[in-house]
């Protein structure tokens, strides 16, 4: 989509901190961390929210999480514990419609969150 601001992140006509690149995903640091270790990952593919998700798209969604894990060891926060969020839609936080998800560790994570 010519207006996603992921989708140009993606295009690289938006700079982004990438920390992992593929066919299928991207991952980069959030501009606005929440946490020591904060990076998110997208699909390549646009889909809206988790909601837009088909059963096409189980091949990549499923690396996705693969590709978390390899991150979060990597950075050294998967001994510890990290958390993985996705918002759907406004009232959870969904501020851009590019799914997506936040991966956030380094820190100690309280519950309920927000």
């Amino acid at each position: 989509m010519s207006d996603c601001l992921f989708c140009k992140i993606i295009d690289k006509k938006i700079p982004a901190k990438i920390v992992y690149e593929d066919d299928m995903v991207l991952a980069f640091e959030d501009i606005n961390p929440q946490a020591p270790v904060h990076f998110l990952i997208i699909p390549k593919k646009h889909v809206p929210t988790i909601l837009d998700v088909s059963d096409e798209d189980k091949n990549w969604l499923g690396h996705l999480f693969g590709v978390a894990n390899k991150i979060a060891k990597e950075k050294g926060v998967s001994e510890r514990g990290f958390r993985i969020v996705n918002n759907c839609n406004h009232e959870s936080g969904q501020t851009v419609y590019h799914i997506h998800f936040h991966v956030l560790g380094g820190r100690h994570m309280a519950w309920p969150p927000g």
